[in-house]
């Protein structure tokens, strides 16, 4: 009886064991499939985002094109200086957000959190004003202050977030920090009206922008149209009167990725994207 007693224990516990080994490795399964859903709906961005960061390509390639901006900018003042007539006074349009300011500490967030972007979490960021001015940015600006070129910063960050922007591009160092050259966004993301009120004052002689449409409409994305058409034919403003940044993070390009469907599920993006490339 003894014996029998005995080997009923031995049976209990070797199966209270078992049980809680399941129960732990229900737990690892249920925290790889949290790991997995972070990794699925956002991991695509990482490498972008890591090249924007820690890249000498790209801090590089930002400080090449600021150099080529400035030249360009000694060369216009300077044929500028033989015109006879009536000259309005010059300035420059810039985008604000990866071309002035970076922002990819908020792509960041959104990666190790496995969220998307919404604009509760974008305005939250901008409010914190750490958005740090992106190489070469700085000297540009204040340089082409010196030479008596007014800045505009033209950003679809909403109107909402006013202060706080101004107050980020002072806190940088940036000319033209104030609500009088810092237009964002109200109803609508086309710029041109926001440009138009800017051109009737101002000889605009550069527009500087790491999406296509900080220079003008022709480049939105429609289902139609071809933003890639649109760059050949204004092909000779590129590097005279249009400057472009790169951006590998986010714009109007992934649009046209999603053929303009930005509600599609992450799942139907993924096989998106892996159709749109080119193996030969």
């Amino acid at each position: 009886m003894k014996k029998l007693i005995f080997a009923v224990i031995i049976s209990a516990t070797i199966f209270s064991s078992c049980c809680d080994k399941k129960e732990t490795n229900r737990s690892k399964e249920t925290v790889n499939e949290k790991d997995s859903t972070v990794y699925s709906v956002s991991e695509h961005q990482s490498m972008a985002t890591l090249w924007f960061q820690k890249s000498a390509e790209a801090r590089a390639l930002f400080l090449q094109t600021y150099n080529f901006a400035e030249k360009l900018l000694t060369e216009k003042l300077k044929k500028d200086r033989f015109k006879l007539k009536k000259k309005k006074p010059k300035a420059i349009i810039a985008d604000i957000d990866e071309t002035v300011l970076n922002n990819s500490p908020y792509n960041a967030r959104l990666i190790k959190t496995g969220t998307h972007y919404t604009p509760e979490t974008w305005t939250k960021w901008v409010n914190e004003k750490k958005a740090k001015a992106l190489p070469g940015a700085r000297d540009f600006f204040n340089n082409a202050k010196e030479k008596g070129v007014e800045i505009f910063y033209v950003s679809n960050r909403s109107v909402k977030n006013i202060n706080s922007t101004v107050e980020n591009l002072k806190n940088e160092g940036l000319p033209f920090a104030d609500k009088k050259h810092v237009l964002l966004k109200d109803k609508t993301s086309d710029k041109t009206a926001r440009r138009d009120s800017i051109l009737k004052n101002y000889d605009v002689i550069m527009y500087l922008g790491d999406n296509l449409r900080d220079f003008n409409e022709n480049f939105k994305y429609t289902k139609n149209g071809n933003r890639n058409d649109s760059v050949k034919t204004q092909k000779e403003k590129f590097g005279d009167l249009y400057i472009i940044f790169p951006n590998p993070m986010y714009g109007e390009w992934e649009k046209a990725v999603y053929e303009g469907n930005f509600g599609i599920s992450d799942l139907e993006k993924q096989n998106m994207r892996l159709k749109a490339l080119k193996e030969n």
